[in-house]
């Protein structure tokens, strides 16, 4: 099945830099085809977003090369997408209408899915009134269907739209509260992965969880959160696979996954993932934007552990100075490979370190039917060191959270046992 032809196009100002590769990384991994490209330096136009000659230069290259669709890394205004299309003949998007369709292929649970034409509507509300007043001017690709509408009915719609997917946005945010209160009353521990996008933390987890998640080069593979149990140094946390970061995220996608974001602002620790083999330039680009993030969605404050991931694709040397650079950058620096395993014990003992107080204890459980049921209880949501079953007792020393530890005294003590506690 042939691929979409996509031309992308980015406007920039002198001594900007250039965002074309992140561009086309974008574009594939919406599914086009990149044919083409065309960059400017200069001051935004008015009516093409690039100048007359360049938009001339662009509708020729889309005439040539068989192109689809024209791809913008600048925010196209509804009358420069409008006067690019009625010049082109092709719809032309720029990078947040990208982003979002990337969102909505990779959408598979109904609260991304919501998140993401939430996103979608917000975007469209603020252009409504003008993309109708343009379209009632003669329907261009990207405008069709628009012209039946009047602008205050079409703006009106939208906004009745964006109020019912917020209501039902809502009560998946209350059933989300409900499961981390029930995770915190038995005590667990969240570690949350978080990291630009492609860093390689879905191939973390699956390193630290033995669970597999989708992996892919792709941007954007993960979008709805992913929890299961790991191991860091003996003790037990919750593992949370989040949506990655991206650079100049659009602030509609951060608003409509807020409630998403919401597991790593409420994290007990963050693993920042970073991908350490891309140029050092690159590498401090993105973990500013990582940083930036975190700060807007309240998780600043949060204990990190930063994995320099992809370490395998890097030789001594450069993996040597890398190290004492961005060592200076960020928190508590592990050198690792995802993929390969490298160093992760070491990784898992940092995390641990941050991970809320264990306490260690002596169970002594009178033998019943309810002490085998509490005993199982115990193996489950405690580290049990040693287990010893005698003819009229059982007794276990284990590690656990002190919320676990003492809700299994709480019921070991009902029973007619005894729990005292053991210095770690």
């Amino acid at each position: 099945m042939r691929r979409p032809r996509a031309i992308i196009v980015e406007r920039r100002l002198p001594g900007e830099r250039s965002y074309l590769d992140e561009l086309r990384a974008l574009a594939e991994a919406a599914g086009y085809e990149v044919v083409g490209q065309l960059e400017q330096v200069r001051e935004p136009d008015p009516k093409y977003q690039i100048g007359s000659g360049k938009a001339q230069e662009l509708a020729e290259m889309v005439k040539r090369l068989k192109a689809d669709v024209v791809i913008f890394e600048n925010e196209l205004k509804p009358v420069q997408a409008y006067n690019l299309a009625k010049l082109t003949g092709v719809e032309a998007i720029d990078r947040f209408q990208l982003i979002l369709q990337i969102f909505a292929q990779r959408a598979t649970t109904r609260e991304a899915q919501l998140q993401v034409k939430l996103a979608a509507l917000r975007y469209e509300l603020v252009r409504a009134k003008e993309k109708v007043r343009l379209a009632k001017m003669g329907e261009q690709p990207g405008f069709m269907g628009l012209g039946k509408y009047e602008a205050d009915i079409y703006y009106e719609m939208i906004k009745k739209q964006i109020a019912t997917i917020r209501r039902k946005l809502e009560k998946i945010r209350r059933k989300r509260q409900l499961h981390r209160e029930r995770r915190k009353e038995l005590g667990f521990p969240t570690v949350s992965l978080s990291g630009y996008t492609n860093a390689g933390k879905s191939t973390l987890f699956y390193a630290l969880t033995g669970e597999y998640v989708q992996i892919s080069p792709s941007l954007f593979t993960t979008l709805t959160t992913t929890t299961r149990l790991a191991d860091f140094g003996n003790r037990q946390a919750l593992l949370i696979d989040t949506v990655g970061f991206i650079d100049r995220l659009p602030v509609q996608l951060v608003e409509a996954f807020r409630s998403t974001l919401e597991e790593t602002a409420l994290a007990d620790v963050i693993l920042l993932v970073v991908d350490v083999s891309e140029p050092v330039e690159e590498v401090e680009r993105k973990l500013k934007c990582c940083l930036d993030t975190l700060a807007e969605i309240g998780a600043a404050k949060v204990p990190k552990v930063t994995a320099l991931n992809k370490i395998d694709l890097l030789g001594q040397k450069e993996l040597s100075w890398k190290l004492d650079y961005l060592g200076k950058l960020v928190d508590r620096p592990v050198p690792i490979s995802a993929l390969y395993g490298t160093n992760l014990d070491e990784l898992k003992a940092r995390v641990a370190e941050l991970l809320p107080g264990y306490v260690k204890a002596r169970v002594v459980l009178p033998l019943c039917d309810e002490a085998y049921s509490l005993a199982s209880w115990a193996m489950d949501n405690a580290r049990v060191i040693e287990a010893r079953y005698e003819p009229d007792k059982v007794i276990l020393v284990l590690e656990g959270l002190e919320p676990v530890v003492g809700k299994l005294k709480g019921r070991t003590e009902e029973l007619g046992g005894e729990v005292s506690f053991l210095s770690p």
